[in-house]
């Protein structure tokens, strides 16, 4: 990683979590995305954020990371609109069981929750330890060549109805 992290103090409790831009940067969001599609073997993901700017490129960056991943050409619906917590994990129920993550902005705390397909936060066991070690190992979970790019799919409210 071009910026490093400490992720062991950023990426915990089913989170990454970090003061913006000192402890945790938009180039996170980016391996966040990448790694838990790889690590969830994923061929979809959400990603929503609460309206701030900085949640706002953070989900962007989340989405651009998540197309790229190996060999897993996955879709990638970013919510437009802000939404809740809940209201992500609706959606990404709704698009069969996605794997998601959901970013917040509070006083320049910034905190992307991952959430595995069946809306459970990401334990050191099911994917938390993988994607600190792939972070910390620096392995760039690229695709293996431009058929295996991902695509951002842009998901608004009344999408639902």
């Amino acid at each position: 990683m071009l910026n490093p992290i400490d992720t062991a103090a950023v990426l915990r409790d089913g989170r990454a979590t970090g003061i913006h831009p000192v402890q945790i940067h938009e180039g996170v969001a980016w391996w966040l995305g990448a790694c838990l599609v790889v690590t969830q073997k994923a061929p979809r993901v959400a990603v929503a954020h609460d309206g701030d700017p900085v949640s706002t490129e953070y989900a962007a960056m989340f989405a651009r990371g998540a197309t790229n991943a190996q060999h897993y050409r996955c879709h990638v619906t970013v919510v437009v609109a802000p939404v809740t917590e809940s209201e992500l994990l609706d959606i990404a129920r709704g698009l069969g069981q996605a794997p998601s993550a959901y970013i917040t902005n509070r006083s320049g705390e910034v905190s992307m929750a991952l959430f595995d397909a069946e809306g459970k936060p990401l334990t050191e066991e099911s994917g938390i330890a993988a994607i600190r070690k792939l972070i910390d190992e620096d392995h760039v979970p690229l695709p293996v060549n431009d058929a295996a790019r991902g695509v951002i799919i842009e998901y608004r409210k009344e999408d639902a109805h």
